[in-house]
């Protein structure tokens, strides 16, 4: 009776965690779906699911419309220079808040903390008159330099580098190794699914950014793809839907090839040691 139950349970758990895999999956089906047909049959039958004359032709007519070609390199240049410099800075921020003694450290980590919630909506004015007077403005720069540090990527480093314990820190020391040596050679990685995580949370966020380079950028030269692909909603007289569904599955597709690599970090930071590396 006991594995009788036992079974059941099992059924039913699977279930239902098929159902949400379902839930969450339906958009994306529908986006894809929905671009491999043409306007005509998304305007006469907006909620057919299932296209009845597949084409491609969106995706070709996206390919001739815009430089895919520069907005990929200008987005992947921002999204993964972003995620490299905020990694490179969290490192000895965290360890610093984690590991060193100095007057005030408390106080640090509450305001570094109090700064996650600030939006960037909220400051992007000082900052962009700041990249004004810098001649940053249109400029990748200018889209990488203001999210270089990240407080979430300091806290996450820290929070991980409290399971490390003194003593490994202190008989590094001993053998002469210097506080870069630690913090880049000794403790990253150990704190590899910590920073794989971070990488990921900063690549996505920012490869989806559309806020701040529609703020900076003025032209194609350091645009963005999700701006891009805006543009493909407002040209013409309405509404190109096939368009905007094929731009938005080249647009997704990169971020989710991202997660789908890095997923075994990622659950292995938060199932494992709760982001403690």
């Amino acid at each position: 009776m006991n594995r009788k139950a036992s079974a059941v349970h099992g059924l039913l758990r699977h279930g239902v965690l098929c159902l949400v895999v379902l839930v969450w999956l339906f958009p994306y089906l529908w986006m894809g779906l929905t671009s491999l047909k043409p306007l005509a049959e998304i305007v006469g039958s907006p909620t057919a699911l299932w296209p009845r004359q597949p084409t491609f032709e969106a995706y070709r007519e996206v390919y001739r419309s815009l430089p895919l070609a520069r907005y990929f390199f200008n987005t992947s240049v921002m999204a993964l220079g972003i995620a490299a410099l905020q990694i490179t800075l969290a490192l000895p921020a965290g360890y610093a808040l984690a590991k060193l003694r100095f007057s005030g450290k408390r106080w640090a980590f509450g305001l570094i903390v109090a700064t996650l919630l600030v939006p960037a909506q909220v400051r992007f004015v000082p900052v962009f008159s700041l990249l004004a007077s810098a001649g940053l403005v249109n400029t990748l720069s200018g889209l990488i330099l203001p999210f270089g540090v990240s407080a979430l990527g300091t806290f996450l480093v820290r929070q991980a580098l409290l399971s490390v314990p003194d003593a490994q820190i202190e008989a590094a020391r001993i053998d002469g190794a210097s506080e870069l040596y630690i913090v880049y050679r000794l403790l990253a990685p150990l704190l590899r699914p910590t920073l794989v995580s971070l990488f990921l949370f900063s690549f996505v966020s920012h490869w989806n950014d559309y806020f701040w380079p529609l703020v900076l950028t003025t032209d194609e030269h350091a645009r963005t793809l999700p701006l891009a692909i805006a543009l493909l909603r407002e040209q013409g007289t309405g509404v190109r839907w096939h368009l905007v569904m094929a731009g938005n599955v080249i647009l997704s597709l990169p971020a989710l090839a991202v997660f789908a690599a890095a997923q075994r970090h990622l659950l292995r930071a938060v199932t494992v040691r709760g982001f403690g590396g």
